[in-house]
């Protein structure tokens, strides 16, 4: 299949296959998947990998000529009260590995409050370092990608839209996902009512489903309370053509990634290019 502009590109986080990197590399070529949302390597974050073994995962993607949607990095998944100096130095850590990678994003979040605390009364504060991280970029092809997500800062849509106004960055943009405004938020009709806000600013997307009432475990895409049909839809109509990422959690999901086996990831991807097909959405 020839890549055009207006295909999308399917992407996954291999590690909810499983923990073996070459392992997750051979399940998505058998899939006809070419990039992956790099996150667990082995057992270990990304961020965590010694030189030695970044030189191996560069070496196994080149050679089973998979490319990388974005790191999957957990920068901002910290409180705003803890070392965000050293935080940052981690941030510029992932932006090396972002380089070495060729990783055109990387994803991030947006603090937890402190223990007791409302995040949202430390918005200067998450905005300043938001700001600081897009300004590291600044002289960057890397674009950073936020991720909405219950008890950070950018948990609604209207808090991550007030982030990307106030940094007003090309460097920052949003990642969208749904499931993640049914667990946290309790909302069933995303499409409708954080879509909307924040689609100016969304550059990639999450495929992951969720019931509302369910604490752990996600649903078959299409199957939930997310509105993967809805959003796949609109995908089209807009004629987007960025990174589609697959992340089921269809075995367990938590705050750090989750898990969904090589079985039922199969069916999670046999089940969105569907809902592709239906909505004529080509992907690649």
């Amino acid at each position: 299949m020839v890549l055009d502009s207006n295909m999308i590109k399917f992407s996954a986080f291999a590690d909810e296959v499983c923990s073996n990197f070459e392992e997750q590399l051979k399940f998505l070529k058998s899939q006809n998947i070419r990039f992956i949302e790099i996150r667990f390597v082995n057992g270990k974050n990304i961020m965590d990998l010694s030189e030695k073994e970044l030189n191996k995962v560069k070496e196994l993607l080149e050679s089973y000529s998979i490319g990388i949607s974005a790191l999957g990095s957990p920068i901002g998944k910290v409180r705003i009260d803890e070392d965000l100096e050293g935080h940052f130095d981690k941030f510029k850590h992932a932006v090396d590995i972002a380089v070495f990678l060729n990783a055109p994003l990387i994803r991030v979040f947006s603090y937890y409050a402190p223990i007791g605390g409302i995040i949202e009364n430390f918005r200067g504060e998450v905005l300043g370092w938001m700001a600081k991280m897009a300004d590291f970029l600044r002289n960057s092809k890397i674009v950073m990608v936020h991720e909405n997500e219950s008890h950070i800062y950018g948990h609604s849509a209207e808090n991550c839209i007030d982030i990307a106004l106030s940094v007003n960055s090309p460097n920052l943009r949003l990642a969208y996902d749904p499931a993640n405004f049914v667990w946290g938020e309790n909302i069933h009709n995303n499409m409708n009512v954080c879509w909307p806000v924040m689609k100016p600013f969304v550059n990639h997307i999450h495929i992951k489903d969720w019931k509302i009432g369910s604490s752990d475990i996600g649903s078959m895409p299409g199957e939930g309370d997310g509105q993967i049909p809805e959003l796949i839809q609109e995908l089209a109509r807009m004629k987007y053509s960025g990174f589609v990422t697959m992340e089921p959690h269809l075995r367990i999901g938590g705050q750090f990634g989750g898990d969904t086996g090589p079985e039922l990831f199969v069916e999670a991807i046999k089940a969105t290019r569907n809902l592709c097909n239906i909505a004529g959405l080509k992907y690649f």
